[in-house]
Formats: C-alpha cells, sequence, structure tokens
C-alpha cells in the first residue's frame, strides 16, 4: 500500500474515536467505491487504500502499531507486530470491510447501497435494489382506498440475454486472474491479504462476449407501470411494500423490494386527528337560538345535524361513525364539528325593530347574555 499517512486519508485526527472512524470511512468508501466510478483505476485504487487504513485504524492492536511505527509496522522487516488479523491470515477483502461499516449482514437487505455490494463470490449472483416511490393522495382517497397506477423507472433483466450479460452463443469462463477463485491474495512483508478480484468481480468467472444489449450488464433500465392497492385509512408517513418490484438482481439474484411512501395532501375543509375528522361551520344566530337541523358536508356526502336550541357559539358535535377506517381492523373515527354562531353585518330596518323589541322584552339590552358571566364581573365594578 502506499505510504501516506492513514489519519490523513480517512480526513480525522490521531485523536479520533472509533465512531468517527466510521463516519469518515463511510464518506470515503461511497465517494471512491467502484460502482460509483466504474472504469476510474484512481477511484479504485483510493478504495483500497481507505478501506486499509480503516482496516488497520479500527483494532486496537494494530492501531497502536501504526501510531508507533508508522506503514513499517506492516512491511518486512520492520520488527513490529503484525496484529491479530495480520497473523490470523491477512486484512480482509476491502467490500467486506465496507459491508460491516454499512452493516450488511449477509444475505438481501434494503439500504440505499444494497445494489453497491449484495451477493459476494462464486456465481450465487447479486439481489437487486429496494426502491423507494412517494405517491401523494388526496384525503378522501386516503380514506375509502383505492387502487392507482404508478409509473417508474428501473433496470431491468435483459431480454437479450435473459440476465447473464453473455452475447446469446457464447458463455462464461473462469476468470484467468484469479483462476476461479474470486479472490487473489497478495503479500505486504508479514503480512497476507486477499482482495476481490479486480478482473472478475468477485464471481470466478467472466464474460466471454459481452451482450450487446447491456453491454454485459444483465440489465437495462426500462419504464415500468404497476397497479398498487391503497388500504382505506392509510395517512402520511404510511409505507406499503410491493415484493420483487424493485430492481432486478444479476445473474440470477433476487429482485429488490418496491416501498411506496404516502403522503396525504391537506383539505380545505377537514383536518385529519388520527382516525377523526375535524371541521368547523357557520350557522346563523337565529338557528343557534331556536334550533332546528342541518346538512353538514361529510368525505361520503351530507349528514344531517339537529342544532338544539340556544346553542352557543364553539358547541362540538360528534357524527359517530363518519370518521376515518382504522387500518388495524377497529371501529371508524368519527367527525367532530364546531359550530360559529354568524352575527348579520347589515340590518334593514325591520330587522333591527325586532331585534330590539327582542331586547327590551328580553331585559338584555345593556347587560351581557350570560348571567355567570356578570355575577363574576361584578368584583370589577
Amino acid at each position: 500500500m502506499a505510504k501516506e499517512d492513514y489519519y490523513e486519508l480517512l480526513g480525522v485526527e490521531k485523536s479520533a474515536t472509533a465512531e468517527e472512524l466510521k463516519k469518515a470511512y463511510r464518506k470515503k468508501a461511497v465517494q471512491f467505491h467502484p460502482d460509483k466510478n466504474p472504469g476510474n483505476k484512481e477511484a479504485e485504487e483510493m478504495f483500497k487504500k481507505v478501506s486499509h487504513a480503516y482496516e488497520v485504524l479500527t483494532d486496537a492492536d494494530t492501531r497502536a502499531a501504526y501510531d508507533r511505527y508508522g506503514p513499517a509496522a506492516f512491511e518486512g522487516g520492520g520488527g513490529a507486530p503484525a496484529g491479530p488479523r495480520g497473523a490470523g491470515g491477512g486484512f480482509h477483502d476491502p467490500f467486506d470491510i465496507f459491508r460491516e461499516v454499512f452493516g450488511q449482514q449477509g444475505g438481501r437487505g434494503g439500504g440505499i447501497f444494497e445494489e453497491m455490494f449484495s451477493g459476494g463470490g462464486g456465481e450465487g449472483g447479486r439481489d437487486g435494489a429496494d426502491l423507494r416511490y412517494d405517491l401523494e393522495l388526496t384525503l378522501e382517497e386516503a380514506a375509502r382506498g383505492m387502487e392507482k397506477e404508478i409509473s417508474f423507472r428501473k433496470n431491468m433483466t435483459c431480454e437479450r440475454c435473459t440476465g447473464t450479460g453473455a452475447e446469446p452463443g457464447t458463455k462464461r469462463v473462469t476468470c484467468p486472474t484469479c483462476r476461479g477463485a474470486g479472490q487473489i491474495r497478495r503479500s505486504g512483508g508479514i503480512i497476507t491479504f486477499t482482495q476481490t478480484c479486480p478482473t472478475c468481480g468477485g464471481a470466478g468467472t467472466k464474460i466471454e462476449r459481452p451482450c450487446s444489449g447491456c453491454r454485459g450488464e444483465g440489465r437495462v433500465p426500462k419504464s415500468t407501470k404497476l397497479n398498487v392497492r391503497i388500504p382505506p385509512g392509510v395517512d402520511t408517513g404510511s409505507r406499503l411494500r410491493s415484493a420483487g418490484n424493485g430492481e432486478a438482481g444479476l445473474a440470477g439474484g433476487q429482485a429488490g423490494d418496491l416501498y411506496i411512501v404516502l403522503t396525504v395532501k391537506e383539505h380545505e375543509l377537514f383536518e385529519r386527528q388520527g382516525e377523526d375528522l375535524f371541521c368547523e361551520i357557520p350557522i346563523k344566530f337565529t338557528l343557534a337560538a331556536l334550533g332546528g337541523p342541518i346538512e353538514v358536508p361529510t368525505l361520503s356526502g351530507k349528514a344531517s345535524l339537529k342544532i338544539p336550541p340556544a346553542t352557543q357559539s364553539g358547541t362540538t358535535f360528534r357524527l359517530r361513525g363518519k370518521g376515518i377506517p382504522s387500518l388495524r381492523g377497529g371501529a371508524q373515527g368519527d367527525q367532530l364539528v364546531r359550530v360559529q354562531v354568524e352575527v348579520p353585518t347589515a340590518l334593514s330596518a325591520d330587522q333591527r325593530r325586532i331585534l330590539e323589541e327582542f331586547a327590551r322584552v328580553s331585559g338584555d339590552a345593556n347587560e351581557p347574555t350570560s348571567r355567570s358571566f356578570f355575577e363574576k364581573a361584578k368584583k370589577f365594578f
């Protein structure tokens, strides 16, 4: 490996903690990963260097040896200890470190870097990446549920080569560099370490002649459509999983999943509170005083609401079962209706005369409407 300072390679101080080393390596590994820099030999070399630096500094023994002797600790004749991993068969493949830092534990996961390192050596293939699709719904659509067609682009299996990456009529051959092992061993003084074969990428085989349809990738980007069933009662943040509708795998690998993340738009009339709906409606002051039936809007149409006599502004009524269905199968929510009493902004001569007569008969022309309020206000006079 090159003689660069390992701490400088990772962009950290010598006092960096294990967590700071991991964060720094995450950033560098993503920046220089070969899948993000295809054909860039400099980036590939930097990926190996930062992986080697992280491998050394993340182990307490090899870090202590490096801090004392520098890179000479891992070269012949240095007289310094090689550390437990160096003595036990060499450093890991840089891709193994990448998987370890990003939390890959084998099998197919669902992270953003899934396509970079899913699968391993041999011919078992690589699993496809999971995809995310953001879908916006109206409140009515979220409440009643529906089927919706979505369109998106993804990597799909190449029809010409059926995903093998090889031109029809040709086959895969044993990799001449690693002779089918998928890895190559290198010696760095007293330390021997392995790395993924740069020729075959760890597969142990290589394509004799790349497919002209996908240039050996085995997949091609295409637009596709999918019918998605939205269950009643979803809300913003709800996530639907469509198994196998992510990106196609490589060389027989399993296809990824598609995750549809939902957002429910704000409604101009209703406010959602869990599974209940809330709205405010204006009523005339004569209806509030005398009482009577009115029609109020709901998500499923109009409903009748009986206003009792002497209803005060701000009173809230409950319409049972007019809210949002429960995703968990429970009872449907309710609709809460708060009434606001409207006072006329202009009166005709007859209306004013009648109201003045009403005030005189009621004896409330010059005092507050609520007697209880009047009693409480006595102490201020």
